[in-house]
């Protein structure tokens, strides 16, 4: 009867699958700004995200991350809060820890030692709808639904049974969690103790397949070349950068031919400067993850944030790259000075430098954790002595529960913008840069809005030339449209849609059921409009000419790859970079000339060492999904001679990737993480089921994708391609079939077990989501109500029933022989809270005494929802995943 019955858990996620290769494409300031950026690109708001600094290390290495989108300033996808976009990895206990004694998986359930037992409240119950009286629920500071919501609340309220809730502990201090936590970790470390040789194998396999010593693609901005470099032995990210210096020093300087001899001591280019080694902020922190890092519009300084703990608060950091002075930005009292208890500032990573060095915007966040109140801070700087002279602003507040909030700036630094959106409306507010001195406290009306906000209508905006470009799906186009305007407020009337010089539009958000052509994110320069998304369910760019009114796509020579923009500064841009990949095609930097898109140049080439593409092979297929019309895509990677084998007739084991969430795109890119798997005989599939945005918008919205009501048809989609592969391709069977899902995608996995437990033999759920229900009747967990507008909330006659049909945790079923599950967590998760894992492994165990196959969890005690800051502790994470997975199908 206490509210504390009422459970929660962090809510999520953005990475798709735009999130990875957006990480790849510009690992020196992409990653900087992968949050804002992450909006501009992806179709929402895989923020994905993945400890930057670490991204651009990760990026072209890693396992799955759905990718987040690529030339985001603000993302695509409108909202980037949520569980959306989680890497392919979650949080794990440190594998470098010595496993203890256990079995091995072929040995009987008896013979297994003695899983955790937690006990079970059988009495304890969440509620949802209507909280009841006795509860003393305060509707004002805990909503059980939106304000503008249609739907009546369940009344009376529903009781949902709950007997683990009593693991939820918000502070992460409770003893008797922390020690049941701990016992889970040794009871999965019994349980795989014989595979600490397999483990150290595949381990070694990550690293003979990454070049340790590395860096990433030089970008231009102003007088310098921006990159990053990792180093043999080295778990973080150093940022660099080299003056331009005889190349030019304009917008247009031509990158100089990289010779560089591959060892840590060799500049790559001339006059070399290490501005940010992460290396040292890690010094002594068991977590650190870098979001943004800015230099400021003289170069002279560089603004960056860190996360120390995983928890996703940020810190705010200015630092002097002449006199190395680092500043820790403070709060500020009434009257500019350093409060009485000198609080460090807390943000999140959307930060922006204004016209010169003085001016920083940053976003704070609420009790949830929601970024909402934009503040301008002029004379940062005076921070470091008495603050006396310090003066900070808020710009602008989201109260409203649903939207999330980013700031961001125009690719011409003529205005500073903050995106307010929903998963199904969004409002765009500028400042112009030229008038940010004469912002007030007392003036309402320092920022303009660019049209107000309408009931599902998204859109987002660029600059160029006094004029707005927009990309909307305003009229309820299925897809997005591609529209302009004069740059003035309240524009919404005014907005036209772009033509070419036939007075066709360029995308007018139809829905095209012949090549499936969306748009996904716009980059705007200042005589070419070059513009990201998807046909035929393959990424695609487009470059517009404004002047010639002619747009053309960029072709390449595979059929299926995967190919995003890097990170691009300046707007008299006279060319463009572009990453571009396949599943057997590692990662290529690419300049194209904008006048002549046949002129290229690979400026870098992701060097895997003993990789041998002729030996591989991929091909897109599909799978005709149950309700007889859908075709469902799927990616395929393998070693030729373990097709050979298929084509004559012989089943082979399968590992089965999926997502389905948030409209995020998994695609078919390489990963030299999936070697391993691929080097011992299985093939690699990816399910592009419905949920996410390949196939455009409609694969996401209802009514027929999977969102709110049609949410089904992910699970329905995924368990339709596994068993294509087992009954009617014949490739494999269910003994020798492992799947695979994080974040939102271990919802997908775990309501998919649910629905046929016999089909797998193994399931990896990473940091997954799986009490759907109590986590969404409580608006009290951090990034909930926000994703009402994604999932529906089970606190309304509307949806509760359908979601209670599909919510992993309440849909186990009873004496089935359920997969070996691998389920992992982190403690400091603020998006999906580590109960979670928890919950779900103690409710597989104790519906099914009988099952004899291993339930395991792994909880990393000291990080959050991206696992490991430190790259070599991922891999050796990941590398116990997969020895967990080998294992279980007798590949080892």
């Amino acid at each position: 009867t206490n509210p504390n019955i009422i459970f929660f858990f962090a809510s999520f996620f953005s990475l798709s699958s735009t999130m990875t290769l957006s990480m790849v494409r510009n690992p020196s300031l992409a990653l900087p700004t992968f949050w804002t950026l992450y909006r501009r690109i992806l179709t929402t708001t895989t923020q994905l995200l993945l400890p930057i600094a670490f991204a651009s290390t990760l990026a072209s290495h890693l396992a799955f991350i759905p990718k987040p989108p690529a030339t985001l300033r603000r993302l695509s996808t409108f909202p980037t809060n949520q569980r959306l976009k989680s890497p392919p990895f979650a949080a794990v206990v440190d594998p470098t820890k010595s496993f203890s004694s256990a079995m091995s998986s072929s040995t009987s359930a008896s013979s297994h030692p003695a899983p955790p037992k937690p006990r079970r409240d059988e009495d304890r119950v969440t509620y949802a709808g209507l909280p009841p009286p006795y509860l003393h629920w305060d509707a004002t500071k805990n909503p059980r639904q939106a304000v503008d919501s249609p739907h009546p609340l369940l009344n009376p309220p529903v009781p949902i049974p709950d007997p683990y809730g009593w693991l939820r502990d918000d502070s992460r201090t409770n003893p008797e969690i922390l020690d049941h936590l701990k016992r889970e970790n040794e009871y999965s470390q019994s349980i795989t103790s014989h595979l600490e040789s397999v483990r150290e194998g595949i381990y070694q396999e990550f690293l003979n397949s990454l070049q340790e010593t590395d860096y990433s693609t030089p970008r231009s901005r102003g007088r310098y070349w921006y990159y990053t470099r990792t180093f043999e032995g080295k778990s973080y990210s150093a940022y660099c950068r080299a003056p331009k210096g005889s190349y030019g020093g304009g917008d247009n300087a031509v990158l100089p031919k990289i010779e560089w001899d591959g060892s840590k001591e060799t500049p790559i280019l001339p006059e070399e400067e290490i501005y940010l080694d992460v290396n040292e902020l890690a010094k002594d922190k068991t977590y650190c993850s870098v979001g943004a890092v800015l230099p400021s519009p003289s170069h002279e300084y560089i603004a960056y944030t860190v996360d120390y703990s995983g928890d996703e608060k940020y810190e705010l950091h200015v630092r002097n790259l002449r006199s190395g002075v680092d500043v820790a930005l403070k709060v500020l009292d009434a009257n500019g000075g350093k409060c009485g208890e000198d609080l460090l500032l807390e943000v999140s990573d959307s930060i922006e430098w204004g016209r010169d060095d003085n001016t920083l915007y940053y976003m704070t966040m609420d009790e949830q954790q929601r970024p909402f109140r934009l503040y301008q801070r002029r004379y940062w700087n005076a921070s470091s002595g008495t603050n006396e002279s310090a003066v900070e602003t808020l710009l602008k507040e989201e109260l409203d529960e649903l939207y999330w909030c980013d700031v961001s700036k125009s690719l011409d630094e003529k205005h500073i913008f903050m995106d307010m959106a929903s998963k199904e409306t969004s409002e765009v507010w500028f400042l112009a840069t030229e008038e940010e001195e004469s912002v007030s406290s007392s003036n309402e009306e320092n920022m303009k809005c660019i049209a107000p906000r309408r009931n599902k209508v998204l859109y987002e905006v660029e600059h160029a030339q006094n004029r707005w470009y927009i990309w909307t799906n305003v009229d309820n186009s299925p897809n997005m449209k591609l529209m302009t305007s004069p740059a003035v407020p309240d524009s919404a009337d005014q907005w036209n849609l772009l033509l070419d010089s036939n007075d066709e539009p360029l995308f007018d958000g139809s829905l095209d059921t012949n090549t499936f052509k969306a748009l996904e994110s716009v980059l705007v320069l200042k005589n070419h409009v070059v513009i990201s998304g998807r046909e035929e369910g393959v990424p695609r760019v487009w470059v517009y000419n404004v002047d010639g009114k002619q747009m053309r796509k960029l072709e390449f020579e595979e059929e299926d790859y995967d190919v995003g923009l890097l990170g691009h500064y300046e707007a008299n841009a006279t060319s463009i970079g572009v990453a571009y990949d396949s599943m057997v095609t590692p990662t290529q930097s690419i300049e194209i000339s904008l006048s002549d898109d046949t002129e290229r140049t690979v400026l870098k080439s992701k060097n895997v060492p003993g990789y041998q593409k002729e030996i591989f092979g991929c091909e897109r297929l599909h799978v005709l999904s149950r309700d007889g019309t859908t075709q469902i895509p799927v990616s395929v990677v393998y070693k030729r001679d373990t097709m050979e084998k298929v084509k004559n007739g012989e089943r082979v084991p399968i590992h089965l990737y999926g997502y389905g969430s948030y409209g995020a795109s998994i695609e078919a890119d390489f990963r030299a993480t999936r070697l391993p798997l691929l080097e011992r005989g299985m093939i690699y599939v990816i399910a592009h089921i419905r949920g996410g945005g390949e196939m455009g918008r409609q694969w996401y919205e209802e009514p027929n994708g999977a969102k709110y009501l049609c949410k089904k048809n992910t699970f329905y989609d995924f368990v339709d391609v596994a068993k294509a592969l087992v009954d009617e391709w014949k490739w494999t069977s269910s003994d020798m079939l492992s799947c695979e899902g994080r974040s939102a995608g271990g919802l997908l996995i775990g309501a998919s077990i649910n629905m046929a437990p016999e089909l797998f033999r193994v399931a990896i759920l990473g940091v997954p989501f799986v009490d759907v229900v109590v986590t969404m009747t409580d608006s009290t967990i951090p990034l909930t109500s926000g994703e009402w507008v994604e999932w529906g909330n089970p606190n309304e006659e509307k949806f509760f029933h359908y979601m209670m049909e599909y919510s992993p945790m309440n849909n186990v079923q009873k004496g089935r022989t359920y997969p070996s599950c691998w389920l992992t967590g982190g403690l400091n998760d603020p998006r999906v809270a580590y109960w979670e894992p928890a919950k779900f492994a103690a409710t597989l165990r104790h519906e099914n005494p009988d099952n004899p196959n291993p339930i395991c969890m792994k909880m990393d005690l000291s990080a959050g929802h991206f696992s490991a800051s430190d790259r070599y502790k991922y891999y050796k994470e990941l590398a116990a995943d997969y020895a967990f997975l080998l294992d279980q199908l007798n590949l080892v």
